[in-house]
């Protein structure tokens, strides 16, 4: 600072920086993951993987969506007939040196009914907008539901995939889907391939069970450690569930809690997610005694993926396994907790997908910086990167 006189760029030559070389920060990002694997910081060969809301810049007021514009436009109706009510009882009861007051009431209402212009215009935009939803000052930000704080959030969708060992970012991705059922597989084949390992194993949390992401990791020989969802309505009801019911694979039928055997009947696809399913039930059920522990209808369906077995297996390697999810929460939340305290409580300051997905990379960037200097000393940390660059 003394050499320099206290010379230091202005926020402007930062931002133009920022924006004009983001290809060149992502590089920057994904070679200093390359300087960590050569640096033997990858020996485990384990992940945690998850995601966290970021805000972005676009308040909630400047996001529409068909329901939100329904309930503030009726909100605005009743605003303005109360006010309506107010006007004609000045104008009825109070004297002549209350008028400022009924100058006030009329400068609402029209502020009011702009309003509902504004938002009859945002209607109108809606209806071209497949996904029903439009941000006005960041196009690509997202309306999603923040678990942590059980609220809406204006902003992306951040994945990581974290090294259980040294807490080292391998991977991230900044989307602005709000759900986590499709990022399992493209996330855990990203960080195996920054990691340069011919196996991974991931931990994720119950946000990220999805069959179909499940069956391409086993396919792509990654262990995924994911719990399953608690969606069982029949034990929500105090009915026997799914687990329940024990599938004897030489048979090809499964055992019931009566004794009884469900055999095979049909198979079917599910349209959501085209997935074929083998439905099982037993003669028995009409006259079981305990059918009505079991299902209220006639005969208890059993319905079985035609690659249920990869999710069995998965379910003995979390089984054996009892303190996954606590080594996965330990190794990520820490990140997001850390990353969120440098960005402040505005998070994002850039907009549009690429410039948001620059600026992550920075503070991806001086995450690994930091840790990795913590973790080997500033020497041999600037040794590692001066080799890297010869």
């Amino acid at each position: 600072m003394w050499l320099i006189g206290r010379l230091a760029p202005d926020f402007k030559t930062i931002a133009e920086f920022r924006r004009s070389n983001g290809e060149g920060i992502r590089n920057v990002c994904r070679r200093f993951v390359m300087i960590c694997r050569n640096l033997k910081l990858f020996t485990e060969a384990v992940v945690a993987i998850d995601s966290s809301k970021f805000k972005a810049v676009n308040s909630r007021d400047s996001n529409f969506t068909p329901n939100k514009i329904d309930r503030r436009q009726e909100q605005i109706e009743q605003s303005i007939q109360r006010y309506l009510e107010a006007l004609e009882t000045a104008d009825r009861t109070q004297p002549a040196e209350v008028e400022a007051k009924t100058e006030r009431l009329r400068e609402k209402i029209d502020t009011l009914r702009e309003q509902m212009r504004d938002l009859d215009r945002a209607a109108e935009l809606l209806k071209d907008l497949p996904e029903k939803q439009i941000s006005l000052t960041d196009p690509d930000s997202r309306s999603m539901i923040s678990q942590a704080k059980g609220t809406g959030v204006v902003g992306y969708n951040v994945q990581v995939a974290v090294d259980t060992k040294h807490h080292l970012i391998v991977t991230h991705e900044v989307t602005n889907v709000g759900s986590d059922r499709a990022q399992l597989s493209p996330m855990a084949k990203a960080a195996r391939e920054a990691m340069g390992k011919n196996k991974l194993q991931a931990l994720a949390d119950r946000g990220y069970f999805s069959a179909p992401e499940i069956k391409a990791c086993d396919d792509a020989d990654i262990e995924a450690l994911v719990p399953k969802s608690q969606t069982s309505g029949a034990k929500a009801d105090g009915r026997f569930d799914r687990g329940d019911f024990i599938y004897i694979a030489s048979d090809d039928q499964y055992l019931c809690p009566a004794g009884q055997r469900a055999i095979y009947r049909y198979t079917s696809v599910e349209s959501a997610n085209l997935l074929k399913l083998r439905t099982y039930w037993s003669s028995a059920c009409p006259h079981c005694p305990i059918r009505s522990q079991c299902t209220p209808a006639p005969y208890r369906r059993i319905r079985r993926w035609e690659h249920e077995a990869v999710l069995e297996q998965m379910q003995q390697r979390l089984d054996r396994q009892l303190d996954a999810m606590t080594i996965r929460r330990r190794t990520v939340e820490h990140v997001f907790g850390t990353l969120k305290h440098w960005m402040g409580s505005t998070h994002f300051l850039m907009r549009r997908l690429g410039h948001v997905a620059t600026e992550m990379n920075l503070h991806v960037l001086a995450y690994n910086l930091k840790r990795v200097i913590g973790i080997l000393g500033f020497a041999k940390a600037m040794r590692a990167m001066k080799l890297a660059g010869a």
